[in-house]
């Protein structure tokens, strides 16, 4: 499972996520303000779990798929519905953005990744945007993607620096993105940036829609 979060198991067999606790209320915020009330969403990269029942359960209206292809974070995603047992959350599927053999065809109102885009090679957020692109409903699918970037127009935060000389470290096909890159490659599937959301801890959110 790819993450440079500290992750504990808990007694009922999922997977604790201090940063999944930290920023799913901001996330939550965003999305509330922008998702559709009613569809299918599918989550990419989903991780412990945690976001997506904290997501499914704000947002009852959504038919939310979490996905992850790490066995060990589907299992975690297993252990943390059980306890919720919320209507509108599915079944972890198996999906990596490196392998297209295995994505979904879809339609789906809304795509949401979190915290992927750093940490996997860059062919991953290529894959990310040709599924959205291929996958989302036309017009105004949303693609929500979240984590810490480079701007040119603004000083990276010395956190931010520090956290990517500690990515490429760790791989040297992982670090933050250029933000503008990963705007050029959505466009290149037919989604257009729609906003850009400021969020803690130098975070930022930004949100395509399918045109």
């Amino acid at each position: 499972m790819q993450t440079m979060d500290a992750l504990t198991a808990t007694p009922e067999g999922g997977l604790n996520s201090p940063a999944s606790l930290r920023n799913a209320g901001p996330i939550l915020e965003v999305l509330k303000a922008h998702m559709p009330a009613r569809g299918r969403v599918l989550e990419i990269a989903g991780g412990s779990g945690q976001h997506s029942v904290a997501f499914a359960g704000a947002l009852p209206g959504l038919d939310w798929t979490p996905s992850d292809p790490s066995a060990e974070a589907r299992a975690s995603m297993t252990a943390w519905a059980g306890q919720a047992k919320l209507p509108n959350l599915n079944p972890p599927v198996a999906l990596d953005m490196l392998d297209e053999g295995g994505w979904p065809t879809g339609p789906y109102e809304a795509m949401v990744c979190i915290n992927m885009i750093h940490i996997s090679p860059w062919a991953a957020t290529e894959g990310l945007m040709r599924l959205a692109g291929r996958s989302l409903v036309r017009p105004g699918g949303l693609l929500a993607v979240y984590g810490p970037y480079r701007e040119a127009e603004i000083e990276l935060a010395p956190s931010n620096a520090d956290f990517d000389v500690s990515l490429k470290s760790r791989n040297p096909d992982w670090g933050l993105r250029d933000r503008d890159a990963v705007v050029a490659e959505a466009k290149t599937a037919g989604l257009a940036l729609t906003l850009r959301v400021e969020m803690p801890a130098n975070n930022i959110m930004l949100l395509f829609r399918a045109v």
